[in-house]
């Protein structure tokens, strides 16, 4: 009988396959993970550590501001918002500005964003183009090197830690190349608790007036000050057109997993910016926009009474024990200098988490070696044992 079918499986058909290469954005893959988080996690997985770590209030939401988001639930106010944020908040905000801040943007000029952090992203996200410098007075949250790098700009570090912990404008004027985009303040200042001066606004303000530069204003802790004279950069309304203003709820009404923030800007740009925030997030959520409009008419300074009080005790704890640091007048931070030691920040507290129990924030990680950041956003007694267990340690260095 004959068989024309082909006996295929006595024939090995080898084919050669390439290898597929996938890629995935560059600025990515330069970006690490937090190193606050990380040391952080470090401390949580430490049985018997006492965290002093983050800056999170160990207080709870006011009842107010919760009965507020669960009456617009229960009133089924869960479907879509216009992206920018509902008009009476827009309104709560412009009034709570001008009232309060003497700010004035009009609703149009203000964005409700998840947090300051997206507020942040997008502005970045907005002015920078690849290779553009961002100018950072250090020591500075992680965050902003982080952002710049992720819009493939360039961080340029402005250490401050020789005067004070304010710019020297002879600094500033060194720092600036045509490359230069924007510069971001903070004040009061995290990790340091440090308000910039008037007169060092005044002189960052006179090198910058006449240039096309853009000023993001992270206000985030203003509401938190223990002492006269507060002012912010955006207080100059000369150069308007290239402030970028950034708050959140988070801190003065202890909001912190709400993620709930806004941005303020000129106009135009804020015209862009909210091109930014419709394709990243839409809106923040419907239900609790009426919660921050009862948060914006609440009384926080048995909030900032609280942390007045810690503040001042454990600032003569460390005193006491030695330590120099220079005392914060807002936020709920301390930065030690830990110079004296002869180890680097990171060793520092890996070793005091292992020997003494106790978890603080290197300083690196904020941009600044030879210093460790200490958060006093916890309760009496937690702070009390930290530092306990801090003063145990460096007696045995």
């Amino acid at each position: 009988m004959h068989n024309d079918t082909p006996i295929l499986d006595s024939i090995r058909i080898v084919r050669s396959v390439e290898p597929m290469e996938l890629t995935l954005n560059s600025a990515v893959m330069n970006v690490e993970l937090s190193g606050i988080r990380q040391f952080t996690y470090l401390v949580r997985d430490t049985p018997g550590a006492c965290a002093l770590t983050i800056g999170e209030p160990d207080l709870n939401t006011p009842d107010a501001i919760k009965e507020a988001a669960k009456a617009a639930l229960d009133a089924n106010d869960t479907h879509y918002p216009p992206g920018n944020g509902f008009p009476y908040l827009l309104e709560a905000v412009s009034k709570f500005e001008a009232e309060h801040h003497g700010l004035h943007y009009a609703p149009n000029e203000i964005i409700m964003t998840v947090g300051a952090t997206e507020a942040l992203f997008a502005a970045f996200s907005t002015v920078l183009n690849p290779e553009d410098e961002v100018i950072i007075p250090t020591p500075a949250f992680g965050l902003y090197e982080a952002l710049v790098r992720l819009q493939d700009g360039v961080p340029v570090n402005l250490p401050t830690e020789h005067n004070h912990f304010q710019i020297v404008p002879q600094e500033l004027k060194a720092a600036i190349t045509p490359k230069t985009k924007a510069i971001i303040l903070t004040s009061p200042n995290n990790p340091t608790g440090c308000m910039y001066t008037k007169e060092t606004l005044d002189a960052v303000h006179d090198i910058l007036k006449d240039k096309p530069i853009f000023v993001l204003c992270d206000d985030v802790y203003r509401t938190l000050v223990y002492t006269e004279g507060y002012h912010s950069f955006a207080e100059y309304q000369d150069m308007r057109d290239r402030i970028i203003v950034i708050n959140s709820f988070s801190k003065p009404y202890a909001m912190t997993g709400w993620r709930l923030g806004y941005c303020m800007a000129d106009a135009p740009i804020m015209d862009r910016i909210q091109v930014f925030h419709q394709y990243a997030v839409t809106s923040i959520p419907s239900f609790v926009q009426k919660a921050c409009v009862t948060a914006l008419g609440t009384d926080t300074s048995d909030v900032v009474e609280i942390f007045r009080k810690r503040r001042d005790y454990v600032y003569k704890r460390l005193v006491d024990m030695g330590l120099e640091v220079q005392e914060p007048e807002g936020a709920f931070y301390m930065f030690i200098n830990i110079q004296k030691y002869g180890m680097d920040s990171q060793t520092f507290c890996e070793k005091m988490l292992k020997e003494g129990l106790v978890g603080v924030i290197p300083g690196i990680h904020f941009g600044t070696e030879g210093y460790m950041r200490l958060s006093y956003c916890y309760s009496d007694a937690d702070l009390k044992e930290g530092l306990d267990r801090i003063e145990k340690f460096i007696k045995t260095l």
